[in-house]
């Protein structure tokens, strides 16, 4: 299906959409999360690590999400929910599916230090991924890190992203050593 993010993910009418594992829920951004997103990216690996994605004000992170939200509709990109527990609703991270300039896809996710460790960022990869992937129509898609980052290098190879390259390349306006490896959607008639 080359549908919108919530068809794929078979949200009703006027509902949000809705992905669920055993001990997570991936849904939409409402305004009322504008805090803990900001709270959330102010850890030190976030920091390091993807420091476009810092919300440094509660007004900023507000401002993204209703930029965000305007999205939900549509397969342009970038498409980004947030991964509540399904234990108490915490709002711990997000993950995402963002168009690349030259096309093609990449799939980004961050989870809060407090909740690293668990194995939510693979849990919410893999849960994520194939309905997103099929709502904008991509075969494939680029998973992109600073070599550095053993964590998130870590949850690409356990999500069945297979490694293609490893050396200096352009990373947040900086020469850096970066890992890239891509993910193949399952072939229908498998």
């Amino acid at each position: 299906m080359n549908g919108t993010l919530a068809e794929a993910f078979e949200a009703q009418k006027g509902n949000p959409m809705r992905v669920e594992t055993d001990r997570l829920i991936i849904t939409e951004f409402t305004p009322d999360m504008a805090r803990v997103l900001h709270e959330n990216s102010l850890d030190e690996d976030n920091r390091r690590f993807v420091p476009d994605e810092v919300f440094e004000t509660v007004e900023e992170a507000r401002e993204t999400i209703a930029f965000l939200m305007t999205k939900y509709g549509g397969t342009e990109g970038p498409l980004v929910c947030p991964v509540l527990t399904k234990a108490d609703g915490e709002n711990i991270g997000y993950v995402q599916l963002v168009p690349l300039d030259g096309g093609g896809w990449e799939i980004g996710y961050h989870i809060a230090k407090p909740y690293t460790g668990r194995g939510y960022a693979t849990e919410a990869v893999r849960a994520f991924l194939p309905p997103a992937a099929e709502a904008v129509g991509a075969d494939a898609v680029q998973g992109i890190c600073v070599r550095e980052n053993e964590a998130s290098r870590r949850v690409l190879l356990k999500c069945g992203f297979d490694p293609v390259s490893e050396g200096i390349g352009d990373w947040q306006g900086e020469r850096r050593e970066v890992f890239r490896a891509v993910w193949h959607a399952p072939r229908k008639d498998a």
